[in-house]
């Protein structure tokens, strides 16, 4: 530990892949300033998050509790009063900062421990879903920021549903404005009147969120993008939810909220999913240039060495694997992402963790990393150890969930039907998979000799007692976390 206490700089995109970066396979992409930040980090191999969608998994992160215990099993859900931030748990010396996507409330003020603080979205006010009746008036600073440059944003309409037809520059991007003002503050943060107190700052990118457009469109060649082996391939074999969703997809189908903003893409050719896949993976690098003016700042600004550094996504992006789009989904696209982190006292090079970790464990590990105490509420558990070499992985099982919350229209009336029910996962330490709903085709995976979950192994008799043990594994999880969900007879 240093003498001090150190600085936090939290990076959090939104639908992420795992496979978009050179610390996991990808040698093609342009994301040097991320890639580099790899470098110098402990990387995960196999990071999980608690549930494949924005508002859960973003509580996950926030409060170390899964979305069960938060009460945010869907989207649209607020973030209890009662229910503490990681920016309410560290010491009252930081000077807590988020930046960007909030979704867990109300996006356009202060809240839950942090005292700075810049909104990207306020489409939601007529809505009022997450407003409150006095601050119904109010706008994001990002609106305020594209005004100052010329450009007139809805108030009625979110950036996903405007964004498609706005002819952004990648300046002017969310993505553009948390570069630009997530370097000032650290920039500044030394000179302030809070200069003598350590900060904690989240910068929370909406991209490479959907929509599958932006300034860079033109960056990767369809034709020439590498692909997987389920790229396009439905998944005959998979849950019903699963093959619905690939169906409605393969045969044209867009997501309605896509479709509304005018984000649309031909899904019945492969030349058409190429396009789509090269523009999302072309919003990754939109994403890495404005990390690398913020780890710029950093450098620059000379708190770099007493700065601890994560950066991970709140879920994946299915990208046309398995013949889906978006999240929502069990499979790795969806609930695997990049997590890495530089910890100054214990990172010179890069250094790989083996063995599966979920993104619940992160608020332990970083009170663990600033010397405050982890509150007993919390369900996640330290990494500090793992980060140290003094644990592994190697046996840890990692679980995730779907509650069944169907928070819009995902294309038809059976979609949204099955998408109702719910389902737990868990990947064991020995990184087999498997996933149970009580409602649906439950799936098991051999991820050691099927990375890809090509083969679901569920009624294979030869795995009726793996089954038993993996059911079992989340069973006494449920237990211990207090979950009531059914599960299938085994």
């Amino acid at each position: 530990m240093p003498s001090e206490k150190p600085n936090i700089l939290f990076i959090l995109t939104d639908q992420q892949r795992r496979d978009s970066l050179a610390a996991y396979g990808n040698d093609w992409i342009e994301a040097p300033n991320i890639d580099g930040l790899a470098r110098r980090s402990i990387v995960f191999d196999n990071a999980y998050v608690t549930q494949p969608v924005c508002t859960p998994s973003r509580a996950s992160i926030m409060t170390g509790m899964y979305p069960q215990t938060t009460g945010l099993i869907g989207n649209g859900i607020h973030l209890r009063d009662d229910t503490p931030t990681i920016a309410e748990m560290v010491s009252d010396d930081y000077l807590c900062a988020h930046y960007g996507k909030w979704h867990l409330g109300n996006d356009l003020i202060p809240q839950h421990g942090f005292e700075e603080w810049r909104s990207i979205e306020d489409w939601h006010l007529d809505a009022g879903t997450s407003t409150r009746k006095e601050h119904r008036f109010l706008e994001s600073d990002y609106n305020a920021w594209l005004r100052t440059h010329g450009v007139e944003p809805p108030s009625d309409e979110s950036y996903e549903t405007w964004f498609p037809t706005a002819d952004l520059s990648a300046e002017l991007t969310q993505a553009g404005y948390l570069g630009e003002e997530a370097s000032r503050f650290i920039r500044e943060h030394a000179e302030s009147p809070h200069g003598d107190r350590p900060f904690m700052l989240f910068t929370s990118f909406f991209e490479p969120h959907p929509p599958y457009t932006g300034p860079l469109n033109g960056l990767y060649d369809p034709a020439s993008l590498p692909v997987g082996p389920a790229f396009m391939q439905h998944p005959d074999s998979g849950s019903l939810v699963n093959r619905l969703r690939a169906n409605h997809y393969l045969s044209g189908g867009l997501n309605p909220l896509a479709v509304k903003g005018g984000d649309i893409h031909d899904t019945t050719t492969e030349e058409g999913w190429r396009k789509l896949r090269a523009q999302y993976f072309a919003n990754v690098t939109l994403v890495d240039r404005n990390v690398g003016r913020i780890l710029s700042a950093l450098e620059e600004s000379g708190q770099a060495g007493n700065t601890i550094i994560v950066f991970t996504s709140e879920h994946g992006e299915m990208a046309g694997d398995h013949g889906m789009l978006e999240k929502r989904s069990m499979y790795e696209e969806a609930t695997r992402v990049p997590f890495f982190i530089h910890v100054p006292w214990l990172t010179e090079g890069t250094r790989r963790i083996e063995g599966s970790v979920s993104l619940v464990d992160l608020v332990p590990t970083l009170l663990d990393l600033t010397g405050d105490p982890v509150p007993g509420h919390i369900d996640g558990s330290s990494l500090a150890p793992v980060l140290q070499g003094r644990e592994t992985l190697d046996d840890n099982d990692v679980f995730i969930q779907w509650n069944g919350y169907g928070d819009r229209n995902l294309g038809n009336p059976a979609i949204n039907r099955m998408v109702s029910a719910p389902w737990r996962s868990v990947v064991t330490g020995d990184r087999w998979k498997l996933n149970l709903s009580h409602a649906d085709q439950s799936e098991l995976y051999d991820l050691n000799t099927d990375p890809h979950e090509m083969r679901n192994l569920y009624y294979d008799p030869a795995h009726r007692d793996r089954i038993r043990d993996m059911t079992a594994r989340i069973r006494i999880w449920m237990h211990d976390v207090g979950d009531t969900t059914p599960l299938p007879a085994v």
